[in-house]
């Protein structure tokens, strides 16, 4: 085992747990936050459980996702949008919970977590079928078009995961208010697949031919 990537992944994780559940129970001014446990827990057990899958099968793809840096100027936008976004959406799901704006049945938040949950599996299945992948937009050395599996239905399957969690994650905090706020997911990610299809078209050999091949670009049969 790498032990300096392993160290690595820990402390990233547990700074990304610390962070979000600030985020969460700051705002709700209390731990006593049901639906937030329930999220962190449907958010960081799997994901701790996936860190272990790659560090075993793929560590080459672990550091390149924990070592991504945006170098577009174009994304590194679309990345400050979607970082607000998020700390509205938590605020709001917090703020909601502690006031009592608009109560949500709890039945509500565990369908949620259940999509959250169908929607990680569907993520580690991309990142099972490309290893390519990765945090930011670029065109690897050696890199080729995945039209298989996934990526046969839609372009991005990714983003059609991150969706399905981004949509499901404040239905899981009991939050109508938060679910507002996380459909600018929507044009956020349009604006990035747009800039992303770009680059992928003039720097990736085959990408025009399986735009072309495969016309949705994140929704089967609708976007």
């Amino acid at each position: 085992m790498d032990t300096k990537l392993f160290g690595q992944a820990i402390m990233k994780f547990i700074c990304g747990a610390v962070l979000v559940g600030v985020l969460i129970f700051l705002p709700a001014g209390s731990f006593a936050y049901p639906q937030g446990w329930l999220l962190m827990g449907s958010l960081f057990i799997p994901m701790f459980i996936a860190g272990l899958v790659m560090m075993k099968k793929n560590p080459v793809l672990l550091r390149k996702r924990l070592n991504a840096r945006e170098e577009e100027k174009e994304q590194k936008t679309v990345i400050l949008l979607s970082g607000i976004m998020f700390l509205a959406a938590f605020a709001a799901a917090g703020l909601n919970f502690r006031f009592g704006w608009v109560k949500l049945p709890v039945c509500v938040s565990y369908a949620a977590a259940a999509i959250f949950l169908a929607a990680y599996v569907l993520y580690a299945e991309v990142l099972r079928e490309n290893t390519y992948l990765s945090r930011t937009v670029e065109v690897q050395k050696d890199q080729k078009v995945i039209d298989t599996g996934l990526y046969g239905v839609v372009r991005h399957p990714m983003y059609m995961s991150t969706l399905l969690l981004f949509l499901a994650m404040p239905l899981v905090l009991g939050s109508v208010i938060s679910f507002v706020i996380m459909l600018a997911y929507i044009p956020i990610i349009a604006k990035r697949i747009e800039n992303e299809e770009k680059i992928l078209g003039e720097g990736l050999p085959g990408y025009v031919e399986y735009k072309q091949k495969v016309k949705r670009k994140v929704i089967p049969f609708i976007w």
